[in-house]
């Protein structure tokens, strides 16, 4: 899910918005998310707060409180030019002091996992004081003294009012997490979409532009009768393509609930139901299998499970957490034992990938987590789990050096999927058509996603296990979505391994993107001609 969206998530995640053209220069305001936070406490020397959904900084009872940010700007751009920058913080439920202070942190090596009170980075000079009402929503820092390019920049927050500390709200918080905005100028100003050829990717202002490797040249098969698109036992179907949609996410409607008013808005039903669980909830719920056995509407389920929630990937691959898996196996066997259904084992892991050797959350530890898990529930007796490894399509994962060591291995994986976002708005970052959808990059060494899976996996299936489409301008267009919609179906045909194509439908992610196909009637007339085709007439 976006982690974004985000990729959207709790991480360093970048978007832009607000782009506004000039006559030689366009000013672009720079998203940062916090990749590390977390605080320390003279009290609690040894505890870690790195998972803690607020940041808290001040004086408690004795107890010193400091905060830590960090955040990681990517590359700008040749010829971009830094303007301003700031930091945001936002108010948890308490009262705030009246006085905060944000600092400079020479370290960058600390991670949120690891600090403690006793191994805290020492705090720099004081950059910004910020003299906030108590009941302020959220607490703004002028860094633009310190922020000039890309990079890498900690900040400590602390506060010397007593019995008053300061709690904001950290990445891990459902929403009003840290951010570093900074506002910078460029020399290039994007064309529309309608000026790119199809089959390339739209450049996008943040990286010098560079093509993704164009996939091997395919004819697209030959049409075929609807009945004649079948799955198999791994649900592979022999033509056409799988729909389907993870609809209603960040709301209080009942997934379930929301995924039938999609079908209905969008005028197909949904051969793909895709539900999100973590730990020791059990799955599939009643009202999921409930899904499942419509005679009208025939489905199947993507169940996406975090097995390692609370603990760590090394630990569940060296089966500490076998009786959860084992009593995940049971549950299945006695409920929902025959109909096969997609299984993504901890989806965008990227997000979640500590390389530090011992952290137990390498990349190399991921692939040993999904390893173990699905062999368990192989031994256990789960016949009907097809394994699916989803990934983020961020282009600062997919140039890492351990971004290849998340893969478990063809064994154990049945498709290879990609949760991945576009931004609708002309000149933004990630803005594109279909084939940017699936394929960008910024680096010549990674030929972008489609081409990496469909070459280095060529027997794998793909699933888009996540997609969407945002408009980050501040006046919702709806041509835009429509117009990135159009380039879909024809892109789409080029892409023969792509079997299963999953909407996420969401009015506000992490970072308040609206991934409705119905927020205005040009995006919604544009969805429904992708839905109405007849390659989705996919029967289960």
């Amino acid at each position: 899910m976006p982690i974004a969206a985000l990729a959207i998530g709790a991480g360093a995640g970048t978007t832009i918005h607000s782009g506004v053209a000039a006559a030689a220069e366009t000013t672009d305001v720079v998203r940062s998310g916090a990749a590390e936070d977390s605080y320390s406490s003279s009290a609690r020397p040894t505890y870690n707060f790195g998972l803690a959904p607020t940041i808290t900084a001040g004086r408690q009872a004795g107890d010193t409180m400091v905060g830590f940010l960090k955040f990681t700007v990517g590359p700008l751009g040749t010829g971009t030019t830094v303007k301003s920058a700031k930091v945001t913080l936002t108010r948890d439920t308490k009262n705030l002091p009246a006085s905060v202070t944000l600092s400079r942190v020479a370290d960058n090596a600390w991670t949120e996992k690891a600090l403690t009170g006793k191994n805290a980075p020492k705090l720099g000079a004081s950059v910004a004081v910020a003299k906030p009402a108590a009941t302020a929503n959220a607490v703004t820092f002028d860094v633009s003294s310190v922020v000039k390019g890309a990079g890498t920049y900690t900040f400590a927050v602390t506060s010397s009012v007593s019995n008053t500390p300061a709690r904001f709200k950290s990445a891990e918080a459902a929403a009003g997490q840290p951010a570093l905005d900074v506002t910078v100028g460029r020399p290039v100003v994007v064309k529309p979409i309608e000026d790119v050829k199809p089959t390339k990717p739209v450049t996008t202002p943040t990286t010098p532009a560079t093509k993704p490797t164009t996939p091997a040249a395919t004819t697209p098969a030959a049409p075929v009768t609807p009945a004649e698109c079948k799955v198999d036992a791994k649900l592979v179907p022999s033509c056409g393509v799988l729909w389907g949609a993870a609809a209603g996410g960040f709301s209080d409607v009942p997934r379930d609930e929301a995924l039938k008013t999609f079908e209905a808005k969008s005028g197909r039903t949904s051969s793909i139901y895709h539900t999100y669980h973590k730990g020791d909830e059990v799955w599939p719920t009643k009202d999921e299998i409930a899904m499942t056995n419509d005679p009208a509407h025939p489905r199947t389920l993507m169940l996406n499970w975090k097995v390692g929630y609370g603990t760590t990937w090394a630990k569940v691959a060296a089966g500490a957490q076998d009786a959860r898996i084992d009593k995940a196996a049971a549950y299945l066997k006695a409920n929902f034992a025959t109909k096969p259904f997609f299984l993504v084992l901890h989806h965008e892991p990227e997000n979640d990938v500590n390389p530090a050797a011992g952290s137990g959350q390498t990349a190399k530890d991921f692939a040993a987590m999904f390893r173990h898990t699905a062999l368990r529930l192989k031994a256990d007796g789960v016949t009907n789990a097809v394994f699916t490894v989803a990934y983020m399509n961020y282009e600062k994962w997919n140039n890492t050096a351990w971004w290849g060591d998340l893969y478990p291995g063809d064994d154990v994986v049945d498709w290879v999927g990609v949760d991945t976002y576009n931004n609708a708005e002309p000149g933004a970052f990630h803005y594109g058509d279909f084939n940017y959808l699936m394929n960008r990059t910024n680096d010549p060494k990674f030929p972008g996603f489609y081409t990496w899976a469909s070459t280095k996996h060529p027997s794998k299936p793909i699933m888009v296990a996540e997609w969407g489409v945002y408009d980050s301008s501040k006046v919702v267009q709806g041509k835009n979505k429509a117009a990135v919609y159009a380039t879909v179906l024809p892109q789409l045909a080029k892409m023969p391994q792509i079997k299963g194509f999953v909407y996420f439908e969401t009015a506000k992610d992490q970072s308040g993107h609206d991934i409705r196909m119905d927020d205005t009637p040009e995006a919604l007339a544009g969805f429904q001609k992708i839905a109405a085709d007849p390659r989705f007439d996919v029967k289960l």
